[in-house]
C-alpha cells in the first residue's frame, strides 16, 4: 500500500498554508496527524512522489519531514523500499510499555518530591484541559496533545534533563500505540481521564508512592487494550 488518497479524503495540501508557520513545520504537522489518526496505516509505504502530489510542496521539504518523522519514531527507512510507517509487533509493544512503566513511575514520584506548589497547580490545570477535551468528544490527536502537555508539566517539575530526554524518545516511539489504545475502545479516553485523575490527586496530596502506583495502573490499562487490539488485528484473516 502506498500513500494514495483513499476514500475521497481531501488533499493534504488543503491543510497547508492556512497558518503563519514555516512550510516544513506545517507539512510535518499534517503528515504526523495522518499517521497518528491511522490515515496512513502501520507498515504503509510513504512514496515521496505521492506525498509531493498530496501536499503540493517540494521534494526537499518532503525529505526533511520524513527525516524528522523517522527521528520521532513514527517512520522507518528501509533500504530499497524507502520510508514506511512504523509497524511494531505485539512483543515489541510489550517491551516498550514495560519500559514506560519504569520511567513514568520514576517521573511522577520525582515530581511529587520536587515540584513547587505552582507546578502542582499547573498539573491540575493541564489535567482539567484534558478532561474538558474528552468531555467534548475531541479527536484522538487533540487528546494526545493534551496528555503530552500534562507530561511536560511532570517533566518540568521533576527537574531531570536525562529523564526528559529518555521519555521524549520513548513517547515518540509509543505515539502510535497510544493513539491505537485510545481509538480501540470508545470508552478508553474517559477511562484514561479517570486513571490520570488519581495520579493528580495523589500528587496534590504529596503521596509519591500512590502517584506512582496510579500511573502504573494507567500505563498497564493502556497496554492491555492496545496490545490486545494489535493481536486481534494480526489474527484477523486478510481481506
Amino acid at each position: 500500500m502506498t500513500a494514495e488518497n483513499p476514500e475521497g479524503l481531501p488533499s493534504l495540501a488543503d491543510r497547508i498554508g492556512r497558518v503563519a508557520a514555516p512550510l516544513r513545520v506545517q507539512v510535518l504537522e499534517v503528515l504526523r496527524e495522518a499517521i497518528l489518526t491511522m490515515r496512513f496505516k502501520p507498515g504503509q509505504r510513504l512514496v515521496e512522489r505521492e506525498l509531493i502530489e498530496m501536499t503540493g510542496v517540494s521534494r526537499t521539504t518532503i525529505r526533511e519531514v520524513l527525516r524528522e518523522l523517522a527521528a520521532e519514531g513514527l517512520v522507518r527507512t528501509i533500504p530499497q523500499k524507502g520510508a514506511v510507517v512504523l509497524a511494531l509487533s505485539p512483543d515489541e509493544a510489550e517491551e516498550l510499555y514495560d519500559l514506560r512503566e519504569v520511567l513514568e513511575r520514576h517521573l511522577v514520584e520525582r515530581f511529587v518530591e520536587r515540584a513547587s506548589d505552582s507546578q502542582l497547580v499547573a498539573l491540575r490545570r493541564a489535567f482539567t484541559h484534558l478532561e474538558d477535551l474528552v468531555d467534548e468528544g475531541a479527536g484522538t490527536l487533540d487528546v494526545l496533545r493534551a496528555k503530552d502537555a500534562m507530561y511536560d508539566v511532570l517533566l518540568t517539575g521533576a527537574g531531570n534533563s536525562a529523564l526528559r530526554t529518555a521519555l521524549s524518545q520513548l513517547h515518540a516511539r509509543v505515539s502510535l500505540l497510544r493513539a491505537g489504545s485510545l481509538s480501540a475502545d470508545p470508552q478508553r479516553p474517559r477511562e484514561s481521564v479517570r486513571e490520570l485523575r488519581e495520579v493528580v490527586k495523589a500528587a496534590e496530596a504529596r503521596d509519591a508512592a500512590a502517584a506512582g502506583a496510579a500511573l502504573i495502573a494507567h500505563v498497564r490499562a493502556a497496554a492491555r487494550l492496545g496490545i490486545a487490539a494489535m493481536r486481534a488485528s494480526e489474527a484477523a484473516p486478510a481481506r
